[in-house]
């Protein structure tokens, strides 16, 4: 049995090819820019003086002025095809700022006289244009500015949303306060991950962006509960604890949706520590949140084809602009389709993915936004088995899978309103309901379970899994000053329901063998795996929360943050027995920042948390939430006008009401009882580097000292995922260092070339399971990338290639053990690291 694949599409063969091919034809000399040819501009609603060095950049013209003339002046940005002397003119439409040409490519800005500047006025636009010419070969020169961005300048998101923004470093997160504040004057660890950045490392899952972020790893398939799902689930572990959710604009999505693709995403963000005040039930390591593309004023489309090993295709489209004249309607839609293979036997997938949005600017301060994601997927499920022996991973070809082809679909249907409404410059509201479904139908699951000398044995499973979040939340956001003490304060409340249906089938007694060392497929008796449906489960969260949080500005830039939220939540479980309890909690989160220097922060911050719990207690009760506290400090630097961001931090959190098995063997309940006693300690230093040192070259540089263990658990001692007290917790390497870095040419005649490369280092870990304990080593991998980009006409086309992977290091990100051995075997279960692989793409934006 195989995955059937779809037929390779040959036609993006011949686009890409062709497109390649009119890139490298011959290009005649470099010709000065003239003033009156058309030049295509992207050039956003921004500040005046970026857009000024885009308007240099795109045109090729020389602008001189001094830097003070710029200082706290907007423009609208331009788009389309002009002359220069047209889109300046634009640019600085308002402004005040007038310009004359001091030679054919170097044009001179002043202040707009009523007369004359230094005895030279400034003419009309096309006067000027005509004594660019008689200027030519003038001696008359001046002297070049350089002029640095200003700390404290407003921060335009419309500069960032623009699709053509080559920025690594993002100055504002929504993530850590909701209040869409600058992350040098957050007293949290807030990470962000630009789309540039996933664009250059070619990102097409999200776990693959996370690899810019210290302190996060992933697992996929078997590393982890995943391997019971058959590679279905996503899951992160944020400073050693793992998370199966992540949040989308502030939404939370459960287990399964984190492998979705990257087709609508602009950015990628990080906040690491508790995050249940504003977010409720979320794991103490943290978060990650996707942040959406949205729809723009600007039309803009997008195409790009990509093509890689294992007969990877993936096709992505994103469109955008007004509707209506006055431009009151927006739109946006994004789609992608995928059919990619496996270096694993009987893995592979195809996905479809259509998310549109409709902005409607109801007035100038009132907006609503409606948005709709379908995402369907056929793949082939990998429990990543491997077979143990004393511990050990037995030499096997990591293309082998023990199961069988696993047919499985995967159907998520999102859909959210939100609006918004500005009372008045200093108070807005905002208000969001959003429901996501999800559902997981197997065919079947042929699951490896148990392994000796000789053979393996397999189950068949089909649990059939429906996941439902309904949730609505309202903030209100409000600036005001009391005693010269400036304020933003943060008002909410949310409601969250989580549903989960299980349908579990499996083929008990039932079960099917295949040879070891010579697995013929379909093994022996894979007839009968046949799974027999099972008692549906069901499991429902009601959350509500209501926060407040207020963030001062004190004198001498010191920045004081403050919050508590109460949180309330009722479970019910029905598992063959109908169980239902409710906890609350109030959890508060203080911090503060310290800004000596615009490109200085020193931040310290204490958080509390409440998070979900899972097993069971005596008298088969649900056992209690867990509870989390967390003592942070850190530096934050800025340098090069804000396009270089560097964060170091040490961080000690501490996990208590973690299950532990009851010692009490007289107590019995369905699945094993359990005592909410245990404690896990985490702590260690981070360090993440991101931005631009020169013009043209970006780099990402992290590095995390993870030291989890258990502290506590019950009477007996008896371990925590595979731990006792003193030893660490499984599947966190204790070091993990990444190394980024890219260069585009800036002018000349290879403009537009861009390479680059990095390297992923990590410690060896040891699994989660049954003993003998299982462990898997550290590993080096190595990516390299090039590319190039070409303006052609309105159209701007761009190639690239990259290497993951370069040297083929054959490498486990995670590894558990579950179920029985003989005579020293074992089943294991593993994340396979991705061998070698190749990637390219062609793109063409207009």
């Amino acid at each position: 049995m195989h995955l059937t694949q779809l037929a390779k599409p040959s036609a993006a063969y011949v686009i890409a090819f062709g497109l390649i091919a009119c890139l490298l034809l011959p290009t005649s000399p470099k010709a000065e820019p003239n003033p009156k040819a058309a030049v295509q501009f992207h050039i956003p609603k921004q500040k005046l003086t970026p857009a000024l060095t885009a308007f240099a950049e795109q045109s090729g013209v020389q602008l001189l002025y001094n830097a003070e003339l710029a200082e706290a002046l907007s423009t609208s940005g331009i788009n389309g095809s002009y002359a220069p002397q047209q889109a300046l003119s634009t640019l600085l439409k308002g402004s005040g700022i007038g310009y004359r040409y001091v030679d054919k490519n170097i044009i001179t800005l002043e202040r707009q006289p009523k007369g004359s500047i230094n005895g030279s006025a400034l003419l009309p636009v096309a006067q000027a244009t005509a004594n660019a010419d008689n200027n030519a070969g003038s001696d008359t020169t001046l002297p070049k500015v350089t002029v640095e961005a200003d700390a404290d300048q407003a921060y335009d998101p419309d500069y960032y949303a623009d699709p053509y923004n080559k920025d690594y470093v993002l100055p504002n997160a929504t993530v850590g306060t909701k209040t869409d504040t600058p992350v040098m004057e957050t007293p949290l660890n807030v990470q962000v991950i630009s789309k540039q950045v996933l664009k250059d490392r070619q990102v097409i899952r999200l776990a693959d962006s996370l690899k810019n972020v210290s302190g996060v790893t992933t697992n996929n398939t078997g590393g982890g509960n995943a391997g019971f799902a058959g590679g279905t689930t996503q899951t992160f572990f944020l400073r050693g604890f793992e998370s199966k959710t992540f949040f989308r604009n502030g939404f939370r999505l459960q287990e399964g949706t984190a492998s979705k693709g990257l087709a609508n995403v602009e950015s990628v963000e990080v906040l690491k520590g508790p995050a249940a005040i504003l977010y409720g039930l979320v794991e103490p390591g943290g978060m990650v949140n996707v942040v959406t593309k949205q729809p723009l004023a600007t039309p803009y489309y997008g195409f790009t084809q990509q093509f890689g090993s294992y007969d990877l295709y993936r096709t992505t489209f994103d469109a955008t602009g007004p509707i209506t004249k006055n431009k009151d309607l927006l739109y946006r839609v994004n789609m992608s389709y995928e059919n990619s293979g496996s270096f694993r036997e009987f893995v592979g997938k195809e996905d479809v993915f259509f998310a549109p949005v409709l902005k409607w600017n109801i007035g100038p301060k009132t907006q609503a936004t409606f948005e709709l994601e379908y995402n369907h997927q056929h793949l082939g499920m990998d429990a990543g088995f491997v077979p143990l022996l004393n511990g050990k991973i037995l030499d096997v070809p990591r293309s082998r899978n023990y199961g069988e082809y696993s047919p499985a679909t995967t159907e998520t249907i999102f859909g959210g309103f939100n609006w918004s409404h500005q009372f008045n410059d200093d108070w807005a509201i905002k208000h969001r309901f959003s429901v996501n479904q999800l559902r997981v139908s197997p065919e079947i699951f042929v699951f490896p379970f148990l392994v000796d000398q000789t053979d393996v044995t397999r189950l068949g499973q089909a649990n059939e899994t429906q996941n439902n979040t309904y949730s609505t939340n309202l903030d209100l956001t409000g600036h005001f000053d009391t005693l010269g003490l400036k304020h933003t304060l943060l008002l909410g409340g949310d409601y969250y329901r989580l549903y989960n249906l299980t349908k579990p089938a499996n083929s008990s007694p039932n079960t099917s063998t295949i040879n070891l060392l010579n697995p013929n497929h379909p093994g022996i008796g894979f007839d009968s795996l046949l799974p027999i449906p099972g008692s549906v489960q069901t499991e429902q969260f009601d959350q509500y929360g209501l926060y407040i949080q207020d963030q001062i500005k004190l004198p001498y830039n010191v920045h004081v943050m403050g919050g508590i939220r109460y949180q309330y939540i009722h479970q019910k479980t029905d598992f063959g027995e109908k169980k239902a309890q409710t906890q609350d909690a109030v959890t508060p989160r203080v911090g503060i920042l310290w800004r000596p220097k615009s490109w200085l922060s020193l931040y310290a911050n204490y958080v509390e948390s409440f998070g979900a719990n899972s097993g069971t207690v005596f008298p088969n009760k649900t056992i209690p939430p867990t509870s989390a506290e967390q003592y942070e400090g850190g530096i934050k630097a800025e340098f090069f006008g804000g396009k270089l961001r560097a964060n170091l931090a040490y961080f000690d959190l501490t996990k208590t009401n973690v299950a532990a098995a009851d010692p009490d063997k007289r107590h019995i309940c369905p699945g094993g009882c359990s005592i909410a006693i245990g404690a896990v300690r985490s702590r260690g230093p981070e360090l993440d580097i991101t931005g631009e040192i020169l013009p043209g070259w970006n780099i990402i540089a992290t590095w995390s000292n993870t030291d989890i263990r258990v502290t506590k658990t019950n009477a007996d001692n008896e371990s925590i995922n595979g731990a006792g007290v003193g030893g660490r917790f499984p599947n966190v390497p204790r070091n993990v260092g990444t190394l980024w870095s890219t260069y585009e040419v800036q002018d000349g005649d290879l403009k537009g070339l861009s390479f680059g490369g990095g390297a992923t280092l990590r410690d060896g870990q040891h699994g989660f399971g049954d003993s003998p304990p299982a462990k898997i080593p550290g590993y080096a991998t190595f990516d390299l990338m090039a590319g190039y980009d070409r303006q052609v006409g309105d159209a701007k086309i761009s190639v690239q290639f990259n290497i993951n992977n370069l040297l083929d290091k054959h490498y486990f990100s995670g590894i558990n053990t579950f179920g029985e051995g003989l005579v020293g075997f074992h089943p294991g279960y593993v994340d396979f690291g991705q061998p070698r692989t190749f990637m390219g793409v062609v793109s063409v934006q207009y």
